[in-house]
């Protein structure tokens, strides 16, 4: 039996009435999320691959499944019974999430949404070919020999990512004809779902590029200020608010971004990605229908975070106005190796630096490269707080305990 969400009115948590939100994937950016909800008095279930991930440490509930196993995810909804369904990654078993909601089941911020960005050939296909919104030329690639035929086709340089990733993996850019193996052999051993199809773009010679972050609520469409940020190998380092643009690239970028929001449907923030061009042009890049690594920042310029902005749109709540108090800036912090039990020092020199806060995951254990904490900064203008987020992130130390 479905349960449905009455917007305005909040259950007691654990209790017969109580309303419950199962989230699927709890890495830091859930995590948030559940902070947020249990502010309102939420009950959530959280739900990862691994025990102790960060969102599960907050939940009132967890448990771990692999959530590309639609069985996995159709036995815990049917024991938790959630009235809302909230995927926080893209490798899930979305047929399952298209039955569930077919039979009545909430899925936020729709399983169409979570469907077509979980895979990027649907999700560009879309854009382009649907939506008619400006993006990069494409081809997909199923073979090294098709894969060699699409670059020679687009020219140098191109960028190859597999159909499925996060945070960057399996993405890469080849210069020459002599890059595309071993561009190939990362593709196929970063996705999400092992080896298979790629996409290969043509380079984008952008100026700068920008999150989008995009709200849509029970009371309409609304917009943070731009987020500006950079990545390296597709994989978020640093990100500022607000990313400086002309009336003309906003008014375009928002277009842009309402647009392919309104096609997803549903309720929730987007991360809309997008390329800023010369001559105020603006392309669509990508779209993320949950909270967005780079929106990080806004935990420190906007009186509602970007997870205080989705947690009130996906629970029906009206959002009246979004409002950013300062400037600021975000510095991911990223383990240089494995660490089995991660440990973060110098946090007393960090916290001894005015407008600076610095968040830990509580991560059980991480890889090369892999985000452990973020660092956050205000300041007079964007780019003098990302000057202290970048200077106390360097004095910070992420080791094995």
């Amino acid at each position: 039996m479905t349960v449905k969400l009455t917007p305005g009115r909040i259950g007691t948590p654990l209790s017969p009435h109580a309303t419950r939100v199962l989230l699927l994937g709890s890495g830091e950016l859930g995590k948030e999320v559940v902070l947020e909800l249990q502010r309102f008095g939420v009950e959530v279930i959280a739900c990862d691959r691994y025990a102790n991930a960060p969102g599960m440490q907050v939940a009132h509930r967890s448990h771990v499944i692999d959530m590309l196993d639609p069985k996995a995810i159709r036995t815990v909804v049917e024991a938790e019974k959630p009235h809302l369904i909230v995927p926080e990654i893209e490798a899930i078993a979305t047929t399952e999430l298209l039955a569930l909601e077919a039979e009545g089941w909430t899925v936020i911020p729709t399983a169409k949404a979570a469907r077509l960005t979980m895979d990027r050939e649907a999700i560009r296909r879309a854009a382009a070919e649907e939506l008619d919104l400006p993006t990069a030329r494409y081809r997909f690639a199923d073979t090294f020999d098709e894969l060699k035929a699409a670059a020679a086709e687009l020219g140098w340089p191109v960028v190859i990512k597999p159909i499925m990733s996060s945070s960057g993996k399996g993405q890469s850019v080849a210069k020459t004809d002599a890059d595309l193996e071993t561009c190939w052999h990362y593709a196929q051993t970063g996705g999400r779902t092992g080896a298979g199809r790629v996409i290969v773009e043509e380079f984008i010679q952008f100026e700068s590029e920008i999150t989008m972050l995009t709200v849509r609520a029970e009371n309409g469409t609304q917009f943070c200020d731009p987020v500006g940020h950079r990545q390296v190998g597709g994989d978020y380092v640093e990100s500022w608010q607000p990313h400086a643009m002309s009336a003309v690239q906003i008014e375009r970028a928002q277009a842009i971004a309402k647009k392919v929001t309104d096609y997803l449907g549903g309720r929730g923030i987007f991360g809309v990605e997008l390329f800023l061009l010369s001559g105020d042009r603006v392309m669509f890049s990508e779209v993320s229908p949950r909270p967005h690594d780079t929106g990080m920042v806004t935990m420190g310029t906007q009186v509602w975070s970007q997870f205080a902005l989705h947690a009130r749109a996906i629970l029906g709540l009206p959002i009246p106005a979004i409002r950013r108090h300062a400037a600021g800036a975000s510095v991911a912090l990223r383990a240089e190796g494995d660490l089995r039990s991660p440990v973060i020092d110098g946090l007393t020199s960090a916290y001894s630096t005015p407008n600076v806060d610095v968040r830990f995951f509580g991560k059980p254990s991480a890889g090369p490269r892999r985000r452990l904490g973020v660092v956050l900064a205000t300041g007079d203008t964007a780019e003098a707080a990302l000057v202290t987020a970048k200077r106390v992130a360097g004095e910070l130390r992420l080791r094995d305990a």
